[in-house]
């Protein structure tokens, strides 16, 4: 057999950890670090206990151990074994033991000295997984504290390794060079309004077409996959295989090894990495990748669709090269390579860290700075999760967790599932929370549906070897939290179960359609009116995706009403408003049941409190001004004067609408005692609120500056408007004003009013501020005029030396005989 590269750098790295307990090994892809680095330390003095070594996948997991054992000459679950979620294979002679990043987490939990554990290998550290970096903080922590004897050993083909090595208290760098096998890259491009699909059917067409050998291509996703292989259509002499997560092990198995057939795998970015795939002599990489992006504006965890990092390209790349030389088609131009981003971000900087300040809480530790990261977790990140956490009884005010915390965290999964789980005793429904939970973590399992309930009901009829395996992981966790077994699992129970999950993502149909919805927690959501569940009212929400403003409901369960209500009831809160409406200028009470950000029914409210109708009125016009009260005239002419003495004497107090609406918490309450319409005040009662706020030496003082009317000669009284645009100004019969020699004026003799001067019938003839001049002027001209118009009526050559009067000539005659 060939010597693996990574062999010639196992004497320094033994040499390494037999000298102290950390270690870093960056070796290339290829290099079988992964598979050769664990047997090499089985002989060492200071293993006396198991290697466990981490995988960040479940498919790497199982081929990792699978291929150690074949390497052994064993069957896997003996010396070499794994352990994953789903499935584990492993036996009392195991020492070596694969496992996911998960279950290292809760091992290291439930067992912080890792009794019976000689050493932890942390393989494709690169990956920068939030279990992964919290696996190692713990670890480290645990060393430092209770096992200084237990060997730490960071193993990657692209990270830092003098980051990790400063991390680990300047632990040894090892290196191994690899083995390199000539890589030629070709740039095809692609159109940026060509769909994935076409580009990549072309270009693996292309590829098989000039090459020999089996072909790896990089897709997005499990969708793409699949348009992509009806794309391709089935070709002589090629096996086509798909490779993703949801898949079964055996059809895993069967697109990881060679075969007798070339062989065409279709693959997520889960073949980047960990695993080598026998026969792969060309990669075709459309150069996109679908990450998970925690939108903490939604509470959302979206799958966004993005280029790759320049090292996940190269990871890919590489995985032509690891037998022998390769070629790499990738779909973009040369010259976009060195825009790509470096690296892909670490999980921990985007991902919801419930599940992290859970487990720190359960360690000990209240802040995340006092561990080991490579990257601290992100102190607003921490604080969401900490408010998450208390919703669900999980951690107490001070940040520790609870009784209920603690049984969350024994259970192998997220802290809302476990909650969930935990939960639904209390309803008769473990079963069915334990197959929900399995069915969240698992894509693909029971169909494609958004209705949980049709893929439940379709993973129970499914004869199938991974609906088989989930159900027995749905039974293990079932008889975490009901060891006496309980009742069988209902469809039915399946919106219940994610409404205890996720309460805050119960929604409620906002259209007869069921395209819009509105979840408790206030998000808008939507979904497809064809869907059969939009046909539902009340949807309990599992996953959805897409930003705040447009999230697509994923996966979810109808929940019926009337156990919303139950479920929630200790939630709903009944306001009790009242409501103006400014088109009857009336307060209608309202009486409101609420859940959360969703009404659950609304209507008059009989008993409203009297109050609250006061407090409607006196908010309706504060927000929609004074204009909306009863004035009469008599107030606004008030208010006109008194601004115009305010001109040339600020002594008296503001009437002014603005200065109203400053201070109308004072004046406007009383008004408004025992009413429901803003025109039920009387208006007398405005207008004696102005007088009460002007006093008694206010009006003194303003009649003398500013009356409210004009005395003429005639004996007739006129009313001054002091709002008018040419200052104050009257409106009065010529004829009235005979006899009067000087003009008459207000505000102490500093203003002449202006005279509307009018016709016996009403109508203007002239406007004046100057009468004795309009005497000495005009007058002979308007009573020649009048003298035809109105030939009853005096119309003196003197009016200044005439006697006022209102009547006619014969009218005056008569009252002086």
């Amino acid at each position: 057999m060939t010597a693996l590269p990574v062999e010639a750098a196992l004497p320094d790295l033994i040499a390494a950890l037999d000298a102290a307990s950390n270690a870093v090994l960056i070796a290339p892809p290829g290099a079988g670090k992964t598979t050769a680095v664990a047997p090499a330390l089985l002989g060492r003095p200071w293993r006396d206990g198991k290697i466990i070594v981490l995988a960040p996948r479940r498919l790497a997991a199982r081929a990792a151990a699978e291929r150690m054992a074949e390497l052994a000459g064993e069957a896997v679950g003996r010396t070499i074994g794994y352990r994953t979620r789903l499935d584990s294979k492993t036996s009392a002679a195991t020492r070596i033991e694969v496992v996911t990043e998960g279950i290292f987490a809760n091992r290291i939990q439930a067992d912080p000295e890792l009794a019976g554990v000689s050493a932890v290998l942390f393989d494709e550290a690169h990956e920068r997984s939030l279990e992964g970096d919290t696996a190692l903080a713990l670890a480290l922590d645990a060393q430092s504290a209770l096992r200084p004897d237990l060997r730490l050993l960071v193993m990657s083909a692209t990270l830092d390794g003098a980051a990790y090595a400063r991390l680990m208290q300047d632990a040894p760098l090892i290196e191994s060079e690899g083995r390199t096998f000539p890589l030629e890259y070709r740039y095809l491009g692609r159109d940026a309004g060509e769909r994935i699909e076409d580009a990549m059917a072309r270009a693996i067409r292309q590829a098989l077409r000039e090459n020999e050998g089996d072909v790896l291509a990089f897709l997005p996703g499990v969708a793409e996959i699949e348009r992509t292989a009806e794309r391709v259509g089935d070709m002589p002499g090629i096996a086509l295989h798909r490779l993703h997560g949801s898949l079964s092990p055996q059809e895993q198995r069967a697109a990881v090894r060679a075969g007798s057939t070339r062989k065409l795998v279709l693959a997520t970015a889960i073949a980047e990495t960990s695993l080598t795939i026998d026969g792969v002599r060309v990669v075709v990489d459309s150069g996109l990748a679908r990450r998970p992006r925690y939108d903490r504006g939604s509470g959302l965890t979206r799958l966004v669709t993005e280029r790759v990092s320049r090292a996940a390209a190269n990871q890919r790349a590489g995985r032509a090269g690891r037998q022998a030389p390769g070629i790499a088609y990738r779909l973009w131009d040369e010259q976009q390579t060195a825009s790509l981003p470096p690296f892909d971000p670490p999980e921990i900087l985007e991902a919801d860290l419930s599940g992290l300040v859970l487990d720190l809480a359960l360690w000990g530790v209240n802040d995340p700075a006092s561990l080991r990261w490579l990257d601290p977790p992100p102190a607003a990140a921490v604080a969401e999760a900490r408010d998450r956490l208390a919703r669900l009884d999980a951690l107490d005010a001070d940040g520790r967790p609870t009784a209920h915390g603690r049984e969350i965290a024994r259970l192998p999964l997220p802290p809302r599932l476990g909650h969930m789980l935990i939960a639904a005793r209390d309803h008769d429904a473990v079963a069915t929370a334990a197959r929900v939970a399995v069915l969240l973590g698992e894509r693909g399992l029971g169909g494609k549906h958004a209705d949980l309930s049709t893929r439940l009901r379709r993973w129970a009829e499914s004869r199938d070897p991974r609906a088989a395996s989930a159900a027995r992981l749905a039974s293990r966790w079932q008889g975490l939290v009901e060891p006496e077994g309980g009742s069988a699992p209902v469809e039915d129970d399946a919106g219940l179960c994610v409404a205890l999950a996720f309460p805050d993502r119960v929604a409620r149909r906002r259209g007869a359609d069921g395209a819009e919805w509105l979840t408790v927690g206030g998000r808008g959501l939507k979904l497809d009116p064809a869907d059969p569940l939009a046909r539902h009212e009340w949807l309990a929400v599992a996953e959805a995706q897409g930003s705040a403003a447009s999230a697509r409901i994923l996966a979810a369960a109808p929940i019926d009403a009337a156990l919303v209500e139950r479920l929630f009831a200790s939630r709903i809160v009944t306001e009790r408003s009242a409501r103006y409406d400014p088109a009857t200028r009336a307060v209608t009470p309202e009486r409101r049941r609420r859940l959360g950000a969703i009404t659950l029914s609304r209507g008059p409210d009989s008993s409203a409190e009297p109050a609250a109708v006061s407090a409607a009125l006196e908010e309706a016009v504060r927000e929609h001004g004074l204009h909306l009260l009863p004035w009469p005239e008599e107030a606004r002419a008030l208010q006109a004067r008194v601004g115009f003495v305010r001109g040339h004497d600020s002594s008296l107090p503001d009437l002014s609408d603005e200065a109203l609406g400053r201070s109308i918490a004072e004046w406007l309450p009383p008004l408004l005692q025992n009413i429901r319409r803003l025109d039920a005040i009387s208006p007398e009662r405005l207008n004696r609120v102005l007088q009460d706020m002007l006093g008694w030496e206010g009006g003194r003082a303003l009649e003398r500056m500013a009356p409210a009317r004009l005395a003429t000669p005639a004996g007739s009284n006129h009313e001054i408007d002091y709002a008018a645009d040419g200052g104050p100004t009257v409106h009065v019969r010529v004829q009235a004003l005979f006899g009067l020699k000087a003009h008459p004026m207000v505000a102490r003799g500093a203003v002449p009013l202006t005279l509307a001067l009018t016709s016996p019938a009403g109508r203007p003839i002239q406007t004046t501020r100057d009468l004795p001049g309009f005497w000495a002027g005009s007058w002979q001209a308007v009573a020649k005029e009048m003298r035809g118009r109105y030939p009853k009526h005096p119309w003196p050559d003197d009016p200044a030396a005439a006697a006022a009067t209102v009547r006619t000539k014969k009218a005056d005659a008569r009252r002086s005989s």
